[in-house]
Order: structure tokens, then C-alpha cells, then sequence
């Protein structure tokens, strides 16, 4: 079947930063209504919280001494930058006690909604998802009763920002877009447009010359945000080296080493760090590359998992994979893994925690409006007369029968629908695409690949000696196996990759997205999950290897056919040469690469 999701946004350093930066600078309402010198001087700290962090640490503690003099309101102020600095310098537990106490007096004024705001990023932060979205979906709902500039600005950036980090990147822009037109009057629109450009790179419209991206960095610059402007620097950084402009991007990076050591603000000293590590790399400058690795496993803790790390040990595990450090290519390789697991199981976790957080929103929605609508239909029957009482009810009754039927009945067709359109789609053993199916999907990501020139490879792999498996065991135990090759299969796949059955123990693979060394990379991953993984069944153990054919958009284009038949070639070159191998249609002399590598000489 075909394992898609929606595009998930890189949960980059950069999007933390903002989640704990993302505040309305300037002073808070009731402090600009009071003429009270101690409500000032609160609203002096805090509009130099992100411009000069420094200044703002010594000016707190005063203001801790003076606390005897703070009035109910400013004391609770006070107990709200508590949190921010808190929560800023990774005490997350104590900020969301701080928050919350906050919110306890009123979540409605502008202090209190910033409470919440910072509530929602740092039970994010700390990966409980299931309450920031739950408090993110009921913010959504009241959005429109918010009527304080400043409160409706920090609610539309950090909805813009949790929808963001769900995955959810048109929503996200659209939050976006709403809180750069709420910028309250004379306030920098740095912060909204830090959050637009990073709703455009969750959604994968940016480039390095994009021109949002360069208008933030400047206005960001300007205004004196260093965090904002060297998140969207930090993007920047990305984008270059996606494009491989690599000398441009070590520019970019030694400007802003000055600055993000200044900030020591810990995202952004880990992220430059990778950035460093994936640029020498690519430059081939290995004992540098080694080194900016090294650092990002350094600044780390045991049990981190984060896309800097997952970045580091990739370059650490390619070094010596080079230079021929097999153990400690291995070692670092395990690490790798780990990284790469960990983070698309958090990704999936928030999506997830997303999706139920908005389902049960809504219920709970739809079930306050039906108790509303049941307290007005019984205030109108304690109006009526006794037999109008009876008419009435023996009438909703009946309408409630006849309703029931026809839901009943809908939710029979539709599931009949539903059942009909997977029979005629997927394999009733597997549970993935059928062969016909398999091939009219492919046929349409490859129309959408070759419109934007991207990568793409078709894997076909054939099961080893699978006949013998039939005829000594049985097909019972031939289903399991192919069942049990299938599970494996998935596990090595995205979701937006194609998996279908293309008849008896054949399968096909289309990855899209792929270049044709990333797609020999998780060829021979398969290849070998196959082999380290037997089925064992009714005190059985039999072993799995596959012959894999992989076949390139870029030697062989984009139609289907010749695809199929370059990558069957492939396949049938694999089995030629003994199978339990990866061959790939277009390398080498005789067409096609052999690839049968243990696992800690594989490459990335």
C-alpha cells in the first residue's frame, strides 16, 4: 500500500527558538495604562527580553528585591517572566508551574493569554503533545472573541506555530499571514514574519533567494531581534545547502557564528554546529566535518534525540566508513539509526496527538450544542398542554427511528463502498497495493516527479527461493513468509513511498523523492532487514533473502515502462549473479551495480 502522511516540517532548532521567542515585545496593557514606576519598570525588563538578554537576567533580580513593593497585578507580571526566563534557560517543569499559575488568576488578558501561549510550547517542548494541541485546538476556537491587539497577536503566532510543528503547513501559513496583519502599531514585524518563513519552510516554498526569507533576515537585523534574525539566517543555511551552493552557505555560517555564541542559546549553537558538519562533508574537508560532528554529539545528553544529532552521526558514520574504520563505523552507524527511528517517531506522535486533539475538540463541541439544543426543546415542552407533551414526544421518537434507520443504512452503504474500493485496489493477503492498482499510482507520481524534476526509483524484489518454501512447508507458511517480508518492507519505507504486490513472491517499490543513491541505500537496508530477520513459526526458522532490481528516473526517465523494464533487467541480472543482492540498471560495465555489503561497510 501506499505509505503516505502529510509532509512533515523538519522540527528544526529553528522552530524551537521561535517557540520560545515568539512573544509581543513591549509592554504588557496593564503595564502601559499604569503610571506606576514599578509597573514600568517591569515593562522595561520585559520588552528587552529577546534584544538583550543580559540586561534582562540583572534587571529581574532587582525586581526581586524590590517585590515588596509590587502590587497583585505586578506580581503576577513578575511571576510571568519567572516562567519565560525559565522555560528560556530549559527549567520546563518550573516554567509550566510558573504558567499555570499565572493562568489560575485569568487566562483572558493579555499576560494571561501569553501564559498559555507559553504553556502550549513548553508542554511541546517537553513531548506532551496531547495537552499542548488540546490547548492549542480550544485557542483556535477562541480566536474570534479576542479583541486585545497584543493578545490576538501572541495567540495568532503561536497557533501558527503549533499547527507548524503538527505538520499542518497551510494552516500554519495561514495563521501566519493573519498575525502579520495584526501587528499591533508600532511594534516590529520581525516575529510575524519569522513565523511566515518558517510556515513556508514547513511547506517547502522557499529557496535561498526566496524573497521572504531575505526581508526577515534584514527587517530581523534592523530591528535588533538577534534570535529571529538568526533563525531565519539558520533557514537560510538549510536552503543553500539544498541547493549545493556550499561556499555560500560556510559564508553564511561563519557570519553568523559570532552572533549565536553571543545568544548562547542552545537550538541555534547546535544547529550552526550541524550546518558546519554537512558543509564540509560536501566540500570533502573530512577533518572538519569530523570536527563540527564531534561538537554536536558533545553539546548533547544521553537519550537526546534531535535532527542535529541524526545529522552528526551521518557524517561521523560516512568519515569512517571512508577511511576504513569499520567498528567505529558501525558504532556510529547504530547511533544513526537510533536518531533516524526516534525522530520520525516523535513526528508521528505530535501528528497524531494533532489529530486526536482536534477530533475530541469537536466532539465535545458537537455534544455542547446538542445539550443546548435539548434545553430548549424541553423549556418549549413544559410549555405546552399534556397532549401536546405526548404528541410531541411520540413525534421525536419516531423521527429519531426513522433517522436512525437512515444513518444505519448510509453507514452500511458506505462501508460496502469502502471494502469494495480496497478489494479492488490492494492484495487480499497482504494488505498492499495490487498489481494493477500498484502501477496507475505510480504512473501519477511519476507525472507529478517529472513536473518538478525531481528523483524517483522503482525497486522490484523478488523473494529467494521462495517455491521451495511452498513446497516443503506449505502455503500456509509460504503466506506468513510473504506477509512477514511485507512488515519488513514497510518498516524501511516513508509514507509517501508506493509498496505493491506485483504477483506471487514479487513486489515492487516506487521511492519517491529518491535519488539513485539514497534508493540503493534503502534497497540493500532491505535487503539486509530481510536477511537478519527470519520468520520463525511453529518452532520454524526460515531464513528470507530477496534479489532487489532498482531502476532511476535519472538514467532510465519517467516512464513507467521503460522503468519497469530497466529495473526487471536489474532484477534478473541479481539473480543471475547469485541473488540475495542489490543490482542497479545504468552502473558498471555490464549496465547494472551489484550491491551485497554487510551493514557496517552500507552507505548513506
Amino acid at each position: 500500500m501506499a505509505l503516505r502522511c502529510r509532509r512533515y516540517m523538519r522540527p528544526w532548532p529553528v522552530l524551537v527558538g521561535l517557540a520560545v521567542w515568539m512573544q509581543v515585545q513591549g509592554a504588557h496593557a496593564d503595564s502601559a495604562r499604569s503610571a506606576a514606576p514599578s509597573a514600568d519598570r517591569l515593562a522595561q525588563v520585559d520588552a528587552i527580553r529577546t534584544t538583550d538578554h543580559a540586561g534582562f537576567v540583572e534587571k529581574l533580580a532587582e525586581l526581586h528585591g524590590d517585590v515588596g513593593s509590587l502590587t497583585k497585578s505586578e506580581k503576577r507580571y513578575l511571576r510571568y517572566l519567572d516562567g519565560w526566563e525559565a522555560n528560556y534557560e530549559g527549567r520546563y517543569p518550573e516554567a509550566a508551574t510558573a504558567f499555570q499559575e499565572v493562568m489560575g488568576e485569568s487566562d483572558d488578558d493579555p499576560v494571561g493569554v501569553r501564559a498559555s501561549a507559553m504553556l502550549m510550547n513548553n508542554l511541546t517542548g517537553r513531548g506532551k503533545y496531547a495537552e499542548a494541541y488540546a490547548m492549542t485546538t480550544r485557542a483556535a476556537d477562541t480566536l474570534d472573541v479576542v479583541t486585545d491587539p497584543q493578545a490576538r497577536f501572541i495567540l495568532l503566532a503561536n497557533l501558527s506555530q503549533m499547527l507548524a510543528y503538527a505538520g499542518q503547513p497551510e494552516q500554519a501559513l495561514k495563521y501566519a499571514d493573519m498575525m502579520l496583519s495584526a501587528t499591533p502599531a508600532g511594534q516590529s514585524p520581525c516575529p510575524g514574519m519569522a513565523q511566515k518563513v518558517v510556515a513556508l519552510e514547513g511547506s517547502r516554498q522557499l529557496t535561498a533567494s526566496s524573497p521572504e526569507l531575505m526581508a526577515t533576515i534584514d527587517a530581523c537585523t534592523a530591528d535588533r531581534q538577534p534570535i529571529f534574525a538568526n533563525a531565519a539566517s539558520l533557514i537560510l543555511v538549510d536552503r543553500l545547502l539544498s541547493e549545493h551552493k556550499l561556499i555560500e552557505a560556510l559564508a553564511t555560517v561563519r557570519r553568523l557564528t559570532p552572533a549565536i555564541q553571543a545568544s548562547k542559546y542552545f537550538p541555534h549553537l547546535i544547529d550552526l554546529a550541524s550546518a558546519r558538519a554537512r558543509i564540509y562533508e560536501q566540500m570533502g574537508n573530512a577533518s572538519e566535518a569530523r570536527r563540527a560532528a564531534l561538537e554536536v554529539v558533545a553539546m548533547n545528553h544521553v537519550g537526546d534525540v534531535n535532527e542535529a544529532l541524526r545529522f552528526a552521526y551521518r557524517v561521523l558514520y560516512s568519515i569512517e566508513k571512508a577511511q576504513g574504520h569499520d567498528a567505529s563505523a558501525l558504532d556510529y552507524y547504530e547511533h544513526y539509526v537510533v536518531q533516524d527511528q526516534g525522530y520520525l517517531r516523535d513526528a508521528n506522535v505530535r501528528n497524531a496527538a494533532y489529530e486526536a486533539a482536534n477530533q475530541h475538540f469537536r466532539a465535545e463541541k458537537l455534544e455542547t450544542e446538542g445539550l443546548s439544543k435539548e434545553n430548549r426543546i424541553l423549556r418549549l415542552q413544559q410549555a405546552l398542554d399534556a397532549k401536546a407533551v405526548e404528541t410531541s414526544r411520540l413525534y421525536i421518537v419516531v423521527m429519531f427511528l426513522v433517522l436512525l434507520s437512515i444513518v444505519f443504512w448510509m453507514v452500511r452503504i458506505k462501508r460496502s463502498q469502502l471494502r469494495f474500493k480496497w478489494l479492488s485496489s490492494c492484495d487480499g493477503l497482504t494488505g498492499i497495493f495490487n498489481h494493477q492498482h500498484f502501477m496507475s499510482e505510480s504512473v501519477r507520481a511519476l507525472q507529478v516527479l517529472e513536473k518538478r524534476s525531481g528523483d524517483g526509483c522503482l525497486v522490484f524484489l523478488d523473494l529467494d527461493h521462495f517455491k521451495q518454501v511452498n513446497d516443503t512447508h506449505g502455503h500456509a507458511l509460504g503466506d506468513a513468509v510473504l506477509k512477514h517480508a511485507v512488515a519488513i518492507c514497510k518498516g524501511q519505507l516513508r509514507r509517501a513511498d508506493l509498496l505493491g504486490r506485483l504477483g506471487g513472491e514479487e513486489f515492487g517499490m516506487l521511492l519517491v523523492d529518491t535519488p539513485r543513491l539514497q534508493g540503493s541505500v534503502v534497497a540493500e537496508r532491505i535487503r539486509l532487514a530481510l536477511t537478519a530477520s527470519p520468520l520463525v513459526m511453529d518452532g520454524l526458522v526460515i531464513s528470507v533473502s530477496a534479489s532487489i532490481g532498482l531502476a532511476s528516473t535519472d538514467s532510465a526517465g519517467y516512464d513507467l515502462q521503460r522503468l519497469c523494464r530497466a529495473s526487471d533487467a536489474a532484477l534478473y541480472q541479481a539473480k543471475h549473479m547469485g541473488r540475495n543482492r542489490v543490482v542497479i540498471d545504468g552502473d558498471g560495465d555490464d549496465g547494472a551495480r551489484s550491491s551485497q555489503l554487510p551493514l557496517h561497510t552500507m552507505s548513506l
